[in-house]
C-alpha cells in the first residue's frame, strides 16, 4: 500500500496557487504615481498592467474630492497600457478607479489617489 504524504503534495499545491495568481492583470505602475503629490496637474492618467487588456471591457474614472468626474470618459487601451485624459485640475486630491479584463478573461479592479499641490 502506497502512502501519500503532505510534504509530497505541497510543491504541487504551491505551483497551482502561484499559477492562478499570475493569471490576472495587476496594476504594475501608474502616472501620476500611486499616492504621489505633483506640482503640475497631469493632462492624463496612465496605468500599466502585467497583462494585455481587453479594450472593450477596461476603464478608468478620475474623480475630485467631491466625487465629481474630471476625466473625459474615453479610456484608451493599447496592449497592457490604459489611459484617460483629464480636464484642467486645480489643487486637491483625486481618486483613480480602474477596472480591467485581461485577454485571458480575468477581471481585476482597484483605486488609488494622488494629489495636486498649489
Amino acid at each position: 500500500m502506497r502512502h501519500v504524504y503532505l510534504f509530497q503534495i505541497f510543491p504541487l499545491l504551491l505551483l497551482l496557487a502561484t499559477g492562478e495568481a499570475n493569471a490576472h492583470a495587476m496594476l504594475d505602475h501608474a502616472e501620476p504615481r500611486v499616492g504621489n503629490k505633483v506640482t503640475t496637474a497631469p493632462r492624463e492618467v496612465t496605468l500599466w498592467f502585467t497583462q494585455k487588456l481587453e479594450p472593450a471591457f477596461s476603464s478608468i474614472t478620475v474623480t475630485n474630492a467631491a466625487g465629481e468626474r474630471v476625466d473625459s470618459g474615453k479610456t484608451r487601451v493599447s496592449g497592457s497600457q490604459m489611459s484617460v485624459s483629464v480636464r484642467s485640475l486645480g489643487a486637491g486630491t483625486y481618486r483613480v478607479k480602474w477596472r480591467v479584463i485581461s485577454v485571458d478573461s480575468h477581471t481585476t479592479d482597484g483605486s488609488f489617489t494622488y494629489q495636486v499641490e498649489q
